[in-house]
């Protein structure tokens, strides 16, 4: 008898059960698309993040006293102690390797350059007098890896410096090759395919074929880059380098994550190497490279931070306002339902049908609804979900089994909330002045 009261409310009265129907589906269509979008957004923003540049520094821990100003090191680019460039595989072998996408080390040193011109008289090239001062960084370009657990990581600068625009192609590793900065290009009349020759006042001169000219937007446009062996090899420093960059996928760093390591519980301390914190991250690569500095980059690591913050609370506030309208849509449907029943409610309660009695068979037919509408309300935010993943991340958030559960209970507790008043008005109905038509 209950389920045919069900059967029969449903039947007879479509347009109310349609439109809270609908209410509901569009409600967890959006709950469900920011809801997947979230899930995915981390990773997906971590990614797109790494395209700002590496977000850790790695110096000798015997260096010159740090001079940084907003995040960028100024020291000479000659000054201090040098690392082992042996140690560096291990960093595939930390905790976080999974998470450790690229790195680029670097050795700088001061030279002075000229570009070769014709000379009609010999038809020769010949060397004039230097140019003037520029800076020559060695370091890999795309560069294989052995690890020590087997098979081959690359990486290099252009892993760690994905933003840098090449006009040309980029120099191969040991070849003899270069690329300049464009304003390095512009100052020295250099173009794509021209010899360049540099050199110290303590060395030999160096003779390099320019391959591309590059834009990064920062100090390196004054500069020529060109293989790291090639520059270790001129200034006998085979085997080491100075600086490395190390790009790493990462979450945004909270109250507990900015805590000293030193001062935590075994329990919080494990807590925080769990989890890919940058200055987790951190913390493991100063352990297995002796000798020295990890220093996180803040203006990427925060700047990361920020945006993902923003983002996610867009979504939040975008859920909760749909779930309110839907709340709100289906309070006002119970209330027009619970209207229109008046007397049926009545004759019941006159049969001998308690409140409790008449609220759980209409609370019945409410989550028949929530389940309804969930269900095709999950359907709908799956393809909203892709729409947004595809246009903004260009990927698509797999759905989740997790999710649908979760939307089937959140649409359960918004009916519920949505109905609550409704249903309370029903349960205290008398039903002799509704019989008396009062």
């Amino acid at each position: 008898m209950f389920l045919r009261i069900v059967a029969d409310s449903f039947g007879r009265r479509p347009r109310h059960k349609l439109l809270t129907g609908a209410a509901l589906a569009l409600g967890m269509g959006v709950a469900t698309a920011a809801l997947s979008v979230s899930l995915d957004v981390g990773d997906r923003l971590a990614k797109e993040f790494r395209s700002l540049g590496a977000n850790l520094l790695v110096t000798p821990q015997a260096d010159s006293l740090p001079l940084e100003i907003g995040g960028v090191d100024y020291r000479p680019v000659n000054a201090g102690a040098y690392l082992p460039e042996a140690d560096l595989p291990k960093l595939k072998t930390i905790f976080w390797h999974n998470n450790v996408i690229g790195f680029s080390h670097i050795l700088e040193v001061r030279v002075s350059s000229s570009t070769p011109r014709w000379s009609p008289a010999s038809a020769t090239f010949v060397r004039p007098a230097a140019d003037g001062d520029a800076v020559l960084i060695g370091t890999w370009s795309n560069h294989p890896v052995a690890l020590p657990e087997g098979g081959k990581f690359i990486t290099g600068l252009q892993q760690t410096s994905p933003w840098w625009r090449v006009e040309g192609s980029w120099f191969q590793d040991g070849a003899g090759e270069c690329i300049v900065g464009k304003a390095f290009a512009e100052r020295n009349g250099v173009i794509v395919g021209s010899p360049l020759y540099l050199a110290t006042a303590s060395s030999d001169g160096l003779s390099l074929k320019v391959t591309g000219i590059f834009t990064s937007g920062g100090s390196e446009d004054n500069a020529v880059v060109t293989s790291l062996s090639i520059v270790q090899q001129y200034v006998g420093k085979e085997g080491l380098y100075r600086k490395l960059y190390v790009s790493a996928l990462t979450k945004p760093e909270d109250d507990f994550a900015r805590r000293d390591p030193k001062m935590m519980t075994p329990a919080e301390f494990e807590r925080w190497s769990c989890s890919p914190y940058v200055s987790s991250i951190a913390y493991s690569i100063n352990q297995i490279l002796p000798g020295a500095e990890v220093r996180v980059v803040r203006r990427v690591a925060e700047g990361e931070g920020l945006i993902l913050t923003r983002v996610r609370m867009l979504l939040l506030l975008v859920t909760g306002a749909a779930l309110l309208a839907a709340a709100l849509a289906v309070g006002a449907s119970s209330a027009a339902s619970v209207s229109e029943r008046r007397t049926e409610i009545g004759l019941m309660k006159a049969l001998g049908a308690g409140s409790g009695t008449v609220g759980f068979l209409l609370a019945t037919e409410q989550l028949l609804l929530a389940f309804v509408g969930g269900g095709a309300g999950y359907a709908l935010g799956i393809i909203l979900a892709r729409l947004l993943g595809e246009r903004i991340f260009g990927a698509a958030p797999e759905p989740s089994l997790i999710v649908f559960f979760v939307i089937i209970a959140v649409a359960a507790g918004v009916t519920i909330l949505g109905s609550a008043l409704p249903l309370r008005r029903a349960s205290r109905y008398e039903p002799a002045p509704i019989l008396r038509g009062e």
